[in-house]
Protein backbone atom coordinates (compact mmCIF):
# COMPACT_ATOMS: atom_id res chain seq x y z
CA UNK A 1 0.00 0.00 0.00
CA UNK A 2 1.60 3.29 -0.83
CA UNK A 3 2.52 6.05 1.92
CA UNK A 4 0.98 9.80 1.94
CA UNK A 5 4.60 10.45 1.39
CA UNK A 6 4.91 8.58 -1.74
CA UNK A 7 1.85 9.94 -3.22
CA UNK A 8 3.34 13.58 -1.21
CA UNK A 9 6.37 13.19 -3.15
CA UNK A 10 4.91 12.64 -6.39
CA UNK A 11 2.57 15.45 -6.53
CA UNK A 12 5.46 17.46 -5.29
CA UNK A 13 6.82 16.41 -8.99
CA UNK A 14 4.32 17.58 -10.88
CA UNK A 15 1.56 14.72 -11.37
CA UNK A 16 -1.52 14.70 -10.80
CA UNK A 17 -3.72 12.10 -8.85
CA UNK A 18 -4.29 10.03 -11.43
CA UNK A 19 -0.81 9.64 -12.73
CA UNK A 20 0.63 9.36 -9.42
CA UNK A 21 -2.34 6.70 -9.18
CA UNK A 22 -1.27 4.73 -12.20
CA UNK A 23 2.82 5.26 -10.82
CA UNK A 24 1.94 3.13 -7.48
CA UNK A 25 -0.70 0.94 -9.22
CA UNK A 26 -3.96 1.98 -7.21
CA UNK A 27 -7.02 4.30 -8.34
CA UNK A 28 -6.87 8.33 -8.54
CA UNK A 29 -9.28 7.86 -6.09
CA UNK A 30 -7.47 5.90 -3.65
CA UNK A 31 -4.49 7.85 -4.39
CA UNK A 32 -6.63 11.36 -2.79
CA UNK A 33 -7.54 9.46 0.21
CA UNK A 34 -4.09 8.24 1.11
CA UNK A 35 -3.24 11.99 0.40
CA UNK A 36 -5.70 13.61 2.20
CA UNK A 37 -7.49 11.13 4.52
CA UNK A 38 -10.80 12.19 2.77
CA UNK A 39 -13.13 10.50 0.36
CA UNK A 40 -12.71 11.55 -3.58
CA UNK A 41 -16.36 11.19 -3.57
CA UNK A 42 -17.16 14.39 -1.47
CA UNK A 43 -18.69 12.22 1.08
CA UNK A 44 -17.09 13.37 4.04
CA UNK A 45 -16.83 17.10 5.58
CA UNK A 46 -14.26 17.80 7.41
CA UNK A 47 -14.25 20.39 10.30
CA UNK A 48 -12.14 23.39 9.43
CA UNK A 49 -9.20 22.81 12.01
CA UNK A 50 -8.79 18.86 10.08
CA UNK A 51 -7.63 20.67 6.65
CA UNK A 52 -4.60 22.41 8.11
CA UNK A 53 -2.38 19.43 7.61
CA UNK A 54 -4.03 18.14 4.21
CA UNK A 55 -2.95 18.37 1.07
CA UNK A 56 -5.05 21.09 -0.87
CA UNK A 57 -5.95 20.22 -4.50
CA UNK A 58 -7.63 23.04 -6.25
CA UNK A 59 -11.32 22.08 -7.95
CA UNK A 60 -13.33 19.14 -7.28
CA UNK A 61 -12.45 15.49 -6.74
CA UNK A 62 -15.28 13.99 -8.02
CA UNK A 63 -13.38 13.60 -11.31
CA UNK A 64 -10.92 11.32 -9.57
CA UNK A 65 -14.63 8.48 -8.41
CA UNK A 66 -15.35 6.01 -10.62
CA UNK A 67 -13.16 6.81 -13.73
CA UNK A 68 -13.83 5.40 -16.98
CA UNK A 69 -12.13 2.32 -17.69
CA UNK A 70 -9.26 1.95 -19.94
CA UNK A 71 -10.52 -0.40 -22.85
CA UNK A 72 -7.24 -0.96 -25.16
CA UNK A 73 -8.33 -1.13 -29.08
CA UNK A 74 -5.93 -3.29 -30.11
CA UNK A 75 -3.37 -6.08 -28.65
CA UNK A 76 -1.08 -7.84 -30.50
CA UNK A 77 -1.47 -10.76 -29.01
CA UNK A 78 -5.44 -11.13 -29.71
CA UNK A 79 -4.37 -9.73 -33.42
CA UNK A 80 -2.12 -12.75 -34.15
CA UNK A 81 -4.33 -15.11 -32.42
CA UNK A 82 -7.46 -13.71 -35.37
CA UNK A 83 -4.89 -14.30 -37.66
CA UNK A 84 -3.59 -17.53 -37.31
CA UNK A 85 -7.15 -18.23 -36.62
CA UNK A 86 -8.65 -16.89 -40.37
CA UNK A 87 -5.27 -18.77 -41.84
CA UNK A 88 -6.32 -22.23 -40.61
CA UNK A 89 -9.57 -21.83 -41.77
CA UNK A 90 -8.54 -21.06 -44.90
CA UNK A 91 -6.56 -23.78 -45.45
CA UNK A 92 -9.67 -26.15 -43.94
CA UNK A 93 -12.06 -24.78 -46.31
CA UNK A 94 -9.81 -25.38 -49.66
Amino acid sequence: MPTRDQIAALLDAGHSFLTAGRALDIPAGQAYMIATGRPADGSDTPHANELHDKLPRPGSSQDLVNPPPFTPTRDAQVIAWVQHRAARELTESE
